[in-house]
């Protein structure tokens, strides 16, 4: 009977051990790899075999002329050799078995190479390749899949079925065809276009592009919960790759989805999730609300990191492998990366990243690029402006201060000038309107009983309740927590100037330092008044400084002591005399800005000083101030009379300088430029004359009022639009920078010809005779002043 295996059954199968099952795997394996492994053996003894006949040398001519000799005598002597015919059978089996043994008289004595030597040496490739021993090509084995089992009526029959063993060669050399065929179709010429059709063809790519930009943003504002991954659909159009359009729309996705960030963006920063929050079971709306924050702070931080990504690729020139863009057209975008990013930076202040984004700004308000340089310090100017708790500003500050001191005070002088631009001055000596608002008070019980019904009391409870909680809700910061974040944002400030003024002295942020100290001073602490006013004097006395420095130095010291300053017994005195001194010096053409800082340190020196600066120095303030009013820009003549009137109206007995007939020692020494022994007592303020005069009415009506000794009421008072405003605000108004007379001229009705000359030559006649009568009244009362005046007029 033939012994046939019995397949195994089903239940004998599960009753398989799981060890057996894997003996049997690693035992398979086993096999495979003895068996791949023999042969690479085979392959490698083969490719040494062939390489061995590659690398043989071939004989030289004189052993093959050798050779040929050898078989020249070889065929003599068989001509003389007997043939074998005519040996005996036991002679010829003789000299086969000589043949077939080496001894000493078959070899050449002349070599010391062993028998046989020669034999092995130049074996031939084929008898080589031979003795390789062969292995036939088997099939692989088959795999088999143990499928689930059919139940019969004769029991349980197993099933299972062979895994199909793909053919890679097959596979391979269809790749090879298909890669031959492309490379062909490739080949093929592309059909050319001509201008118009390609700009026909991009246009159409352009719009369908933009289509699809603008599909997306819309799904996602519509529905930002459950559309949230479509912003990594938009984001992934940042990479756009057809070389047509690729910088258009890398730009449009860019604006695009920091339009969308700043809508979706929540009003509070997305924290993460502790593992304990994440293994907690919680509601639907919670975990889709979880889900949305989780994928909109991953989706900004990649935009962000792409916008960086952008900006540092256009400073570093590079390029990328694929070459789409080219590097000219990188500045374009990195020019819109930069906006969006100062966009977020102002929009989002509260939202995650904020702190990434002053990091990448502030280093570019110090960029080469003019345009890229003002877009980001605008930007930080008006964060600065908006931010009302000093979070932001906090953040800001000690970046600009780190690269300061990081690029040893090697920026440009805007990086300092944003400083100016914090609100602390403001929030501590104005406050909020929320901190000034009266609080909401409530009603008593008693009122609401006296004067309400039961019906409305209960409406007032639940109403009052309601308002309790919305003013809970919108509570702002406490006084104590912004004060403590402005003075640590003022400490950082202060270092960064001291810093520049004690080793930068000639660094050219020098100004912004000052006009900083200008506007902070009076927040300064008192222990450093008396350092910093030495060093402000030692700055002014040096002469390095331009004229706008050292008007900065004298604002500056009397901003220290106008403050906290005035407990302390300093006088002044070298300030007063620098600031009379340049006086003179102030442009009276366009570029007259300098006259607002002046403005603003007679302001300060005189208004706010008006109990220790004597009668002397304010009567020769007010004359040279009069004279220089005569020579500068409408606007800049109205701020000084304006100033004036403050002079004449905070300072007792300055209508000396309107009295004729008032007598003094001593003559007026205008050159002299020590204001307290001048001797201005003894001149009179005639430029009033000439000033009424002007041709700006706004002039005439101050020279009018200053005439009348600037009365508060009476006959020769100001409007109210310009006594209630102050100097420099009148001197701001009228500025001409934008070409145009403020107020405007009143249009004049056409008239003949010979009737405007008749007018004009009238009206010169007139203004000559007035101006006559006018000088030669004031020469009879004034003539050494005036002679004086007409020398140095004359010069």
């Amino acid at each position: 009977r033939k012994n046939t295996k019995r397949v195994p059954s089903f239940r004998k199968l599960l009753r398989t051990s799981q060890i057996k099952l894997d003996n049997k795997l690693k035992n398979k394996q086993l096999k495979q790899k003895s068996a791949a492994k023999k042969y690479r053996k085979q392959q490698k003894k083969l490719r040494e075999a062939v390489r061995d006949a590659i690398a043989r040398k071939p004989f030289p001519l004189e052993e093959c002329q050798k050779k040929q000799v050898a078989r020249k005598w070889e065929e003599k002597e068989e001509e003389v050799a007997l043939p074998l015919d005519m040996m005996d059978e036991d002679d010829l089996k003789l000299m086969e078995d000589l043949a077939q043994k080496a001894s000493f008289l078959t070899r050449d004595l002349s070599s010391n190479e062993p028998v046989h030597i020669k034999k092995r040496k130049h074996e031939s490739v084929i008898e080589k390749y031979e003795k390789v021993p062969r292995r036939l090509q088997t099939e692989p084995e088959k795999e088999v899949i143990h499928l689930l089992p059919i139940k019969d009526k004769s029991g349980i029959i197993p099933q299972a079925v062979e895994k199909p063993v793909l053919n890679v060669a097959h596979d391979e050399e269809e790749d090879t065809e298909d890669m031959e065929e492309e490379e062909d179709f490739n080949e093929e010429p592309l059909p050319v276009l001509t201008p118009e059709e390609m700009a026909a063809q991009r246009r159409q790519k352009l719009q369908e592009r933009k289509m699809h930009i603008a599909a997306l943003a819309s799904a996602i504002l519509s529905e930002p919960d459950s559309n949230i991954k479509k912003l990594k659909e938009l984001r992934a159009m940042l990479m756009e790759q057809d070389p047509n359009v690729a910088v258009i729309v890398r730009k449009l996705v860019m604006v695009s989805l920091m339009e969308i960030f700043k809508d979706i963006a929540p009003s509070y920063k997305i924290r993460p999730l502790t593992e304990a929050e994440k293994a907690t079971k919680v509601k639907k709306e919670t975990q889709k609300l979880r889900e949305f924050e989780e994928g909109l702070v991953s989706q900004y931080k990649f935009y962000l990191e792409n916008l960086e990504q952008t900006i540092k690729d256009w400073k570093q020139r590079k390029l990328k492998k694929s070459n789409v863009i080219s590097l000219k057209a990188y500045k374009g975008l990195a020019e819109v990366a930069v906006k969006c990013l100062c966009e977020l930076l102002v929009a989002l202040p509260h939202f995650n990243f904020h702190n990434n984004i002053i990091v990448l700004i502030v280093p570019l308000m110090n960029d080469p690029s003019k345009m890229i340089s003002e877009l980001c310090v605008e930007a930080v100017k008006k964060l600065f402006r908006q931010d009302k708790l000093g979070y932001a500003s906090l953040g800001v500050v000690k970046v600009i201060s780190g690269l300061v001191r990081g690029r040893n005070y090697d920026v440009r002088p805007e990086v300092l000038k944003v400083f100016l631009h914090l609100r602390i001055k403001e929030v501590e000596l104005k406050k909020d309107s929320e901190d000034i608002a009266p609080k909401k008070r409530f009603m008593t019980y008693k009122e609401k009983r006296k004067n309400l019904s039961r019906m409305q009391r209960k409406w007032k409870k639940a109403e009052e309740k309601l308002e309790r909680e919305l003013l809970e809700a919108e509570a702002s910061e406490s006084k104590e927590k912004k004060l403590k974040l402005h003075t640590e944002t003022l400490n950082i400030v202060f270092v960064t100037y001291f810093r520049i003024l004690k080793k930068a002295q000639k660094s050219p942020l020098l100004p912004a330092v000052l006009e900083g100290l200008a506007k902070f001073a009076h927040l300064i602490n008192v222990e450093f008044f008396d350092d910093l006013l030495i060093v402000l004097h030692s700055l002014i006395a040096s002469g390095d400084l331009s004229y706008r420095e050292s008007l900065h130095c004298v604002l500056s010291a009397f901003h220290i002591l106008s403050g906290q300053g005035d407990v302390l017994n300093i006088d002044p005195m070298k300030f007063y005399t620098h600031l009379y001194k340049t006086l003179f010096s102030l442009h009276a053409g366009g570029t007259n800005e300098d006259v607002g800082i002046v403005l603003q340190c007679l302001d300060v020196m005189f208004a706010k000083r008006r109990k220790q600066v004597s009668q002397q120095r304010a009567l020769a303030f007010l004359k040279r101030l009069s004279i220089l009013a005569l020579h500068v820009l409408p606007n800049s003549s109205v701020g000084i009379l304006a100033t004036n009137r403050i002079f004449m109206q905070t300072f007792p007995r300055m209508d000396l300088l309107l009295d004729n007939e008032s007598q003094g020692s001593g003559i007026y020494l205008p050159e002299l430029d020590e204001p307290e022994h001048c001797n201005a007592q003894n001149t009179g303020l005639w430029e009033l004359h000439l000033l009424q005069r002007h041709y700006h009415p706004t002039v005439q009506k101050f020279a009018s009022h200053l005439l009348a000794g600037a009365p508060t009421e009476g006959s020769g008072v100001l409007p109210l639009d310009l006594s209630q405003r102050s100097a420099t605000e009148l001197f701001e108004t009228y500025c001409m920078k934008g070409m145009t007379f403020n107020p405007p001229v009143a249009s004049v009705t056409p008239r003949r010809k010979d009737t405007f000359l008749q007018v004009d030559s009238f009206v010169d006649e007139e203004l000559n005779k007035q101006l006559q009568q006018h000088i030669s009244e004031t020469a009879a009362h004034k003539p050494l002043d005036f002679a004086k005046h007409l020398k140095k007029s004359s010069l």
